[in-house]
């Protein structure tokens, strides 16, 4: 077996701020283990077969922890730094857009909620994909794909690569 990717974390400086956000934005459940410490995002679901049934394999999660002391680790007090990253880059995490679901209406919530809309309507050709980006207000970037389908209809509006 290979190594697995299990989870991706991201960090606040209000881990249940951050809870709610992704549970309004995104619909997802907001497990917090605990509150404002650990909150553990769960999409439900399960990964499709190619003929579109569900497999055995349920939806990646997404952590939010605290910044000021990041759980797990051997000193309970936490270690510096102590506070999210403001500039460079940062991981950008990548967010597949259901069938009921569309990028206007994420990104118009997320905006809603004090996200920041870094760029829409771009089509990659390398992927075959609608893309879409903010930033969450606590600085993480978040890109959305959406399924552009055999034989796209690219709106003329789109940018492209």
């Amino acid at each position: 077996m290979t190594n697995t990717l299990i989870f991706v974390d991201l960090a606040s400086d209000d881990p249940a701020a951050a809870g709610k956000f992704y549970a309004e934005v995104f619909g997802w459940e907001n497990d917090a283990r605990p509150e404002g410490i650990y909150h553990r995002m769960v999409p439900g679901g399960f990964f499709q077969h190619k003929d579109g049934s569900d497999s055995q394999i349920g939806n990646l999660h997404l952590g939010i922890f605290d910044a000021a002391n990041a759980r797990p680790h051997p000193d309970p007090a936490g270690v510096e730094p102590r506070h999210i990253a403001t500039s460079g880059r940062k991981p950008r995490i990548w967010i597949l857009i259901g069938d009921e679901d569309s990028a206007d209406r994420i990104l118009a919530a997320a905006a809603e909620r004090g996200a920041t809309i870094l760029w829409r309507d771009h089509y990659w050709k390398e992927f075959n994909g609608y893309n879409h980006a903010f930033a969450d207000p606590w600085g993480n970037e978040i890109l959305l794909w959406g399924k552009a389908g055999e034989n796209p209809q690219i709106p003329a509006d789109y940018t492209r690569e």
